[in-house]
Formats: structure tokens, sequence, C-alpha cells
């Protein structure tokens, strides 16, 4: 019972430091953001002594201010000094720019295009599930809020299955290559400029690197920047941008070039273990470039300014270390499991990273009230629900990882977001289904083809990965979005979305039943 208390106790303190942490970093950065005004009247008040009594400006007048600065010379070159270095010391401490020159979202042909019946035949044909297993995938797909037009690799639609490293570097190279022409295309940025490359694929890390393959494909310079991540989960894309965000604060003048994707070939499950499962249902072939620049003449064509980036990882909770894994099943079937804990674990991720968050976004009202809560629950123990902000206040556009429908529904009460806050995930998850770290880019390319996007815009992306992690960024839109063009992944679907997708959409029987070989 002791070490109990001292574990709430513990948790108090660190819960109450973190938000006294959080509101002094905010004051901080005010305070940074009016130094100038401070120095200017430091200023002024230093040489007020300097200028004469009298009150009408005159050629005298000047002269006598003339005589007088220099009989104080040693003070007014000590004074101007000071006032140049408090400068020099205040423009170098502030943090480079870094704007989203544009961004760009794969969209497979028609040969990848997979209905949700046809995703049940194969499952059928791959010849390896039992009739449970097939069932549950059923029911999980009827509810997935998937529809009937995302796509699979070639390799996972051919009979037999054909996994192996060569079919799974060609739907790589297929997404990767598709991707980055598209964005260089729509920028007209040369490869040689580009100094920073950044890939992540969490499932599938080959030798050479992903970021190897960009450097050899597009010529790339000898002295170019490169980072690999692997194994970081479906919120890759945004530890990509935090990466890619503290790289071009080193690197002046120059671009970043940040590509997020998935391998579907060599993570399909053919096993029969149910926590296995659910990716199969889930998953699909999809990735998304960003191209990014600290370069100030970019700001007048760019589309965002990045304004935040918040990490949060929970790794040290062994329940949130163990939420989702790759591992084999009894009969050595590699997968990726989802334990039962997911959505509890997901939903103390955001919590951490929210508080972190509000601080930098929210008004003072908001502010003020979650602290208050905080401080009755934690510290007088009253019977107070925990007040969560209303981050709508601060932000217009909300792009939240579409990892699946239950995700989406959670967060959706939990932010308190209305149905059209929520329908780019959803009709993210619907039409492309989870394509992994890219979701957020899918999502972002819908609010710019429907035209949502206007200048001044704050829009938050957040995602939840293996780890367990939740990470953060918000971006302020530069000018207003007006037409995405036919690039766009989205933009031979606008006049058919949004569609509403009810919770449970049946599967037809007779479709599911169709070249099913005989027993």
């Amino acid at each position: 019972m002791a070490n109990r208390s001292f574990a709430m106790d513990r948790e108090l303190f660190r819960t109450v430091k973190q938000a006294t942490l959080n509101h002094a970093k905010l004051l901080y950065h005010r305070l940074v953001r009016r130094l100038p005004h401070l120095l200017a009247v430091t200023f002024l008040v230093v040489a007020a002594p300097l200028v004469p009594s009298s009150s009408t400006p005159s050629l005298a007048g000047a002269r006598g201010l003339w005589h007088e600065a220099r009989a104080n010379a040693a003070a007014v070159v000590a004074a101007c000094a000071g006032v140049a270095a408090a400068a020099y010391a205040y423009a170098a401490s502030w943090p480079r720019p870094v704007y989203l020159v544009d961004l760009a979202g794969f969209k497979p042909g028609r040969a990848h295009e997979a209905t949700r019946a046809k995703s049940i035949r194969h499952f059928v044909l791959a010849g390896r599930f039992t009739e449970e297993s097939i069932a549950f995938q059923t029911r999980m797909l009827e509810r997935a809020g998937v529809g009937e037009a995302t796509h699979f690799p070639a390799s996972l639609l051919s009979f037999p299955v054909d996994m192996c490293q060569r079919t799974a570097r060609e739907e790589s190279e297929t997404v990767i290559f598709g991707v980055v022409d598209d964005l260089l295309a729509k920028t007209g940025v040369r490869p040689g400029d580009i100094g920073v490359v950044i890939v992540n694929s969490s499932l599938y890390s080959p030798t050479p690197s992903f970021t190897s393959l960009v450097v050899n494909r597009y010529g790339l310079r000898h002295d170019v920047v490169s980072h690999n991540l692997s194994g970081m989960g479906c919120s890759a894309g945004i530890i990509a941008i935090d990466l890619a965000k503290h790289s071009l604060q080193v690197h002046p003048d120059t671009y970043a070039l940040v590509v997020s994707t998935e391998n579907i070939t060599l993570n399909a499950y053919f096993g029969n273990h149910r926590p296995m499962l659910v990716t199969n249902t889930l998953f699909r072939m999809g990735g998304a470039a960003v191209l990014l620049s600290n370069r100030r003449s970019d700001r007048r064509r760019a589309k965002y300014q990045l304004v935040h980036t918040v990490r949060t990882h929970r790794g040290a909770s062994d329940q949130s270390y163990s939420c989702v894994t790759q591992e084999e099943d009894d009969k050595g079937h590699v997968g990726v499991s989802l334990s039962k804990e997911l959505m509890s674990v997901a939903g103390e991720a955001l919590r951490t990273n929210i508080t972190t968050l509000g601080p930098l976004v929210l008004p003072l009202s908001e502010q003020l009230r979650f602290l208050a809560t905080v401080v009755l629950k934690r510290v007088f123990r009253a019977d107070v629900k925990p007040y969560l902000p209303d981050f709508k206040l601060a932000l217009e556009h909300f792009c939240i990882h579409a990892g699946g429908r239950g995700v989406l529904d959670e967060l959706e009460k939990s932010l308190k977001l209305s149905a059209w806050h929520m329908e780019p995930s959803r009709m993210t998850l619907y039409r492309f289904g989870n394509t992994s770290s890219s979701s957020l880019w899918y999502e972002l390319a819908y609010c710019e083809a429907k035209g949502r996007i206007k200048k001044g815009d704050r829009v938050w992306q957040i995602a939840f990965g293996s780890g367990f992690k939740c990470n953060s960024a918000v971006w302020k839109a530069l000018r207003t979005v007006e037409d995405a063009g036919e690039s766009n992944p989205w933009a031979n679907d606008l006049e058919t979305l949004p569609v509403h997708v009810p919770k449970v959409v049946p599967v037809a029987s007779d479709e599911t039943s169709k070249h099913v070989p005989a027993a």
C-alpha cells in the first residue's frame, strides 16, 4: 500500500512539474518574441540623456548633440556595441523557418486496385487460412471503413503469391520513384539542390538503403545528408519531418526531401493467429514525398510553414512497448501483432502529447482551464473530470492518421471534433486504406483538393506508432490553396467524395465465394 501511495505521489509530481515547465516555456517564447521591443526601449533610455533639452530641432541642436556624443564617446560606443551584440544574439538564436514547398501522394494504377470481395477471395486462394480466420477477416473488413478501390502490390494480387526480396524492392521502387518524380516536376527543384534526404519505411529496410536508392536514381551530390528510418511505425512521417527540421537548422540555404512509405509485399500475414490478422484488412499500398526548404526566398511560393513538432515516447512502459510488435506465430509465420490494450495505450500517449502541445497553440483561457483541473485533481484530490482543451479554437484542420475506424472514432470523441473535421481522415481510410506513415499526406492533399486550405489556417497532423509513440506537427498555411491540380491523388475522386460509410458494410457472399476452388 505504501509503495502504491509513493508511486501515485511520484506521478502527481511529474504531472504538475510537466504542466509548470510547459507554461514556463510558453512565457519564455513570448518574452523572446518581444525582445526587439525591449532592446528598442533600452536604447532610447540610454540615448535620452544625450538629447538636448530643446524641443525644437535645429542645426545648433544637432551640433550640440554631436558635441555631447564626442564628449561621451566611450559611453556611446559601449551602448551601440551592446545593442549590436544583443541584436546579433537574438538573430542567431532565432530558428530558421522551415517551409513546405509542395507534396506528392502516390496513386497506384488500376492494375493494383482491389475490391473488398477481391481481397477476401485472395485470402481464400492463398490456401493457408482456416475457415475461422477467413470469417474473422471478413467481419473486420466489413467494419474497417475501407472502401472498394484500395490498392495492393502486384506481388500479392498474383496467384500464387510472390513474396520475395525482388518483388518487395519492385513495390518500393514503384512508390518512391513515382512520388519523387511527381514532386520534382511540381516544384522545378534540381536534384543537385537537395541537401538532406530522409526516407522512412518501418517494416522493410533493404541494403543498400532507400536513401542510397534515391541518391543513385537522381544523382544527388556527394555531400548530401541522408537518414534512413526503420521500425518507427505509422508515426515515422512526423519523426522524419522533425529530423528534417533540425537538419535544416544546421545546413543553411538548402532543401530537404522527405519520403514516407511502407512495404506490403513482405508483410502480409498468412497464419491464423488472430491478433496478426487485423493488419491484412487495413494496410494498403501507398507513399508520399514532401519537399522542405529553409530558403527565405521560398516563402513566396511555399504552401506551409512548420510551426511546431511534438514527439511523445511511452516506451518506458512495458504495456506500451509491447502493444504493437512484429513477431512469429507458433507456425513460424511473421506478422504484426496488435494487443487488446492498443486503444488505451494510444489514449495515454495522446494525453501526454497534447499536454506538451497545448501551451504552444491554445489560447490562454484554455490553458488556464486545463491547468486548473490538473491542480484540482492531482493536488487537492478533487472529484473533477479531466478537462480536454478545445483545439478547434486554435487549429482549423485536423489530419489524424487513418489507422482504422476505431482509432478515428475514439479521437473524434476525445477531441470533440465534427464530421467535417474528421472527413479527410475517414475518406483517406475509405479510398486508400491504412498507408502507414504516408496517410497524413493523403489527408492534407484531400484538404487541398477540396479547397479547404485558406491563408493563415493551421493544420494539426497527429499519428501513432509502435514503441509506443504519438507525434504531432502543426503547419501554418502561407497562401490559399485553391486548385491542387491533376497530380493530386484525389483529382479523380472529388465529385464522388465524401461518402457516408456505415459502421457495417457487408461483403456480398456470392462475390466472396466466386472463383474459390472446390475442396
